[in-house]
């Protein structure tokens, strides 16, 4: 035991750019739980009487603690910290070849590489045993599992190599087709307090659960493919009167693209001062984006009017070329204007007032696709009503189901997308209350 403590000190010790794979509840806990085993050698070692065997009792369990909430096993965990960690490696190999990676930085991923091996294969076994001798305990606590869950092609190689700095390739590649962090971790995420947070549970709503507006959802569609090829596509305003599914088809993207590696960023319009340094931590990562902004207007002199039209029209740095807006509006103009805005020789102040007013009426024309979405007629509505019920597998006649849907949009919010949801998942819960 004495020689292996050292040594998993030593190598957790000497990481150079994967430091942070050990940074976290689980890394430090293994770090202090090693560090309380060498304690009671070095102890032991000098003959020392006051030996606290408790402390090391303590620190495994805090360790098989942290480990349990993750819900993988040891060396499960190890190898999704690599596949995430963001370091100057991983962000590198995201944009460039290997061969061109500096011949330092290559060195120092695979010397960490084989730390992180002889890491990896310290099991649970090997450290509830190593608890039990240096504590005398007369049973050994219990080892967290070691039996690996679903994993990688990256991960099954890894467990095959002898030395895993044979896998620097393979690790670039990676990096570079699913980049890093919470970019790898998640599809959906929000900008909150000047940090993104990963969204565990998007939206579920497909992009084929919305029936009706085909020419919208065709060019919005078309659009998020040139994104995805790497060619230029255009920042998009989705107008339309509300529950018309203006935000469902754009949270419906997430599902359909998450296999392309799209990524949608939702940023409230409080936030959207913000969106230089967004883009900026954007720029150059191997995923493509989607910035949504539900359900936008502005106030004039509104700062996040500004912020968005920098955007919208670029400066002098260079436009990331993974990067989009989508935005939803009721309003066709999207900053208020008031009659009083008008100008009038009498009363006017600026010279080019009308300049000023033009600005504010062409502000969504900066967006290089509109797509208009007018309120449902009876036609359509009944069309997406039909649609959902034949999704939702609602076994009534087509008539009473008309009926029935033309009741419920005169009684609550009348014919819209939204309504017709509301009305299938109300008919959905009565149906299912008829069965119990």
């Amino acid at each position: 035991m004495d020689a292996s403590v050292k040594l998993l000190r030593c190598c957790c010790a000497s990481l150079l750019l994967y430091q942070s794979i050990l940074n976290n509840p689980v890394g430090k806990a293994f770090i202090d739980l090693l560090q309380a085993l060498h304690q009671i050698e070095l102890m032991q070692a000098l003959r020392h009487s006051d030996i606290d065997e408790i402390a090391c009792i303590q620190a495994y369990a805090t360790w098989f603690k942290a480990i349990a909430q993750t819900n993988q096993s040891w060396q499960d965990f190890l190898v999704t910290q690599l596949l995430l960690d963001n370091n100057p490696f991983s962000r590198q190999a995201q944009h460039t070849d290997i061969v061109h990676l500096p011949p330092t930085l290559i060195a120092a991923t695979r010397q960490d590489l084989q730390y992180l091996q002889l890491i990896y294969k310290c099991s649970s076994d090997n450290l509830s045993q190593w608890v039990q001798a240096a504590t005398n305990l007369a049973v050994a606590p219990v080892a967290w599992y070691d039996n690996a869950g679903e994993t990688t092609p990256l991960h099954t190689k890894l467990k095959q190599l002898d030395n895993w700095a044979d896998a620097i390739a393979d690790l670039a590649a990676y990096y570079q087709q699913y980049g890093t962090g919470l970019f790898a971790q998640y599809s959906a995420l929000r900008w909150q307090s000047g940090q993104f947070i990963g969204i565990n549970t998007p939206d579920p709503v497909q992009v084929n659960d919305l029936a009706g507006y085909e020419y919208q959802k065709e060019a919005l569609l078309k659009n998020t493919e040139f994104l995805l090829a790497g060619y230029p596509a255009l920042h998009v305003l989705l107008y339309g009167s509300r529950g018309s599914g203006k935000s469902s088809l754009v949270k419906g993207l997430l599902h359909k693209y998450r296999d392309r590696q799209l990524r949608i960023i939702e940023v409230a319009k409080s936030d959207l001062q913000d969106l230089p340094t967004i883009l900026e931590q954007l720029r150059g990562a191997a995923a493509k984006f989607i910035i949504f902004v539900d359900d936008l207007s502005f106030e004039e002199d509104d700062d996040a009017f500004k912020a968005l039209k920098v955007v919208l029209e670029g400066n002098l740095t260079a436009r990331p070329q993974n990067v989009v807006v989508y935005a939803t509006s009721n309003r066709r103009h999207l900053i208020r204007e008031f009659f009083s805005d008008r100008p009038r020789l009498s009363n006017s102040d600026e010279v080019h007032a009308w300049d000023t007013l033009q600005e504010k009426l062409s502000f969504s024309d900066r967006f290089g696709l509109t797509l208009t979405f007018e309120s449902a007629d009876q036609p359509t509505y009944l069309n997406i009503v039909r649609h959902l019920a034949a999704q939702a597998k609602i076994n009534i006649s087509q008539e009473e189901l008309e009926h029935r849907a033309l009741q419920w949009a005169t009684r609550h919010n009348g014919r819209s997308g939204r309504t017709a949801r509301q009305f299938i998942d109300f008919l959905q819960a009565e149906m299912a209350g008829r069965i119990c």
